[in-house]
């Protein structure tokens, strides 16, 4: 019996020995901070929370940091605007229950900023994902705030990316403002709806890159290896206006994240055992053509040719002057009106059969394409019956897009769709003419080459004949 009884007892103080030091492994409380140069781990090893410093400066940081390989990787920074001067800081959660950064003066470098109705039972856990959640006692399953809904520089697995047009909120990517200062940068990578959600950067609230409309699948012009697209997974709610993009690789035994650099680009790394490294499986913008609106209004981009911006069809640079000098961010003009446009203008009814569509295969498609139900072979008569549309795409993922006004950022793309774009009829005859005057050319070439070649022949033939006869009178 005693000794049934010792070893309950055992068993109790091993288990409360446990349980207190996973919670000293992966958990803040109000008993317990961490002090420069302490750290805390999640308990599946791969991520620490703690105070670091970044290559030439002083400057301390408090961050999420990748734990079992020897590059240091930080995720995520809490002070990112307010480094320590020293090795004095201390991260604890205050009176309030808030989570904060205190410097060797206790004054409040950086704080979590919510509001809390239970701060004595306040905990901060760096879970296995990689996020920090800070909770209370009242409800262990709500969360008061999560480093995953204030990220720094990357997008990390399982983190979400977000859009709530009705309350205002969203959660995005904020670059460093360079390699070695993690302070705010220039840019920000996060989901707009539009009229179909797309994942944009922004530079300075500016929109510099856009992936192309989500069709399920994948984002409509935007060149990423296939198995990427499965990695990427869009959830949007157009009655809720709640959009989201979720990233998560298939292969879970091999570190992997995105991050937005200094320079707006979001790469993808992969840590290399083998190598020791980082290494760059990918980058979501590749050329000057991917900067958004390179080529302004009615514009194209090509990156493979040069110059790389030329006019669409039936359009001329606005600013000749400015194209010449590489400038083409002025755009292009039609040259001729639509001809719905100048029955309008004349007060008689539009005569649809003037105006049609020119082709252009495969397309990143313009910016702010609205969406219709209409099945494919419908768009071009929705389209054409409505004078303001100027140009249409079909996508089985979306439906049928047209657009209104200006068609900016286009792009050739080898994961576009076809675009057709609205034209009066003398330009399409043009292109029709251009081809009848090659096909008579390169037809009166063939004849010519023809009797030319039969020509010559003959006059061999006969030049061969005499020759023969020569040789027989001598004979």
């Amino acid at each position: 019996m005693g000794k049934t009884i010792s070893c309950s007892v055992l068993l109790s103080l091993m288990s409360c020995f446990y349980l207190l030091f996973a919670t000293a492994l992966d958990t803040i409380t109000p008993s317990k901070s961490i002090k420069d140069p302490e750290f805390i781990i999640s308990r599946n090893g791969t991520f620490r929370l703690g105070f670091f410093s970044l290559a030439n400066s002083s400057n301390r940081y408090v961050g999420i940091l990748y734990h079992q390989i020897p590059v240091q990787t930080v995720v995520w920074v809490a002070n990112r605007n307010r480094p320590l001067k020293d090795s004095s800081g201390i991260l604890n959660i205050s009176d309030d229950g808030n989570l904060v950064v205190l410097n060797g003066k206790t004054e409040i470098l950086w704080s979590s900023n919510v509001t809390n109705t239970a701060p004595n039972a306040t905990t901060a856990q760096l879970s296995d994902l990689g996020n920090l959640v800070l909770s209370n006692g009242d409800d262990a399953g709500s969360s008061l705030w999560e480093s995953f809904q204030h990220p720094s520089n990357a997008f990390i697995e399982t983190m979400e990316i977000s859009t709530d047009v009705k309350k205002g909120r969203k959660v995005e990517i904020k670059s460093w403002r360079s390699h070695d200062d993690p302070s705010d940068g220039n840019f920000s990578f996060g989901i707009e709806p539009f009229n179909i959600p797309e994942f944009v950067i922004w530079n300075n609230n500016q929109l510099y890159f856009r992936s192309g409309p989500w069709n399920g699948n994948m984002f409509i012009g935007l060149i990423l290896p296939t198995v990427a697209f499965s990695w990427f997974s869009v959830v949007s709610d157009n009655q809720q206006q709640t959009f989201y993009i979720g990233y998560e690789d298939s292969n879970h035994n091999m570190l992997t994240y995105c991050e937005l650099d200094s320079q707006g680009k979001l790469n993808e790394r992969r840590w290399d055992a083998g190598k020791g490294n980082w290494i760059k499986s990918y980058s979501i913008y590749h050329t000057d053509c991917d900067v958004y609106g390179k080529c302004g209004e009615f514009g194209i981009c090509n990156s493979t040719k040069r110059p790389i911006c030329s006019c669409l069809k039936g359009f001329k640079p606005r600013n000749a002057e400015e194209w010449s000098r590489g400038n083409w961010s002025s755009g292009c003009l039609r040259t001729t009106p639509l001809q719905c446009q100048r029955d309008n203008n004349n007060g008689s009814g539009a005569d649809q059969g003037d105006d049609g569509f020119l082709e252009m295969k495969m397309i990143k498609v313009p910016a702010f394409p609205d969406r219709s139900s209409t099945v494919n072979g419908e768009c071009k008569d929705q389209c054409l019956k409505n004078c303001s549309c100027v140009a249409y795409a079909y996508d089985s993922g979306i439906g049928c897009m047209m657009w209104s006004g200006d068609l900016i950022d286009v792009q050739e793309s080898s994961r576009g769709v076809d675009l057709y774009i609205r034209l009066p009829a003398s330009e399409l005859d043009k292109g029709k003419s251009s081809k009848v005057i090659v096909i008579t050319t390169v037809i009166g070439g063939i004849v010519v080459i023809t009797i030319s070649a039969l020509f010559l022949r003959c006059r061999m033939l006969k030049h061969k004949g005499r020759n023969n006869k020569q040789k027989h009178i001598k004979h």
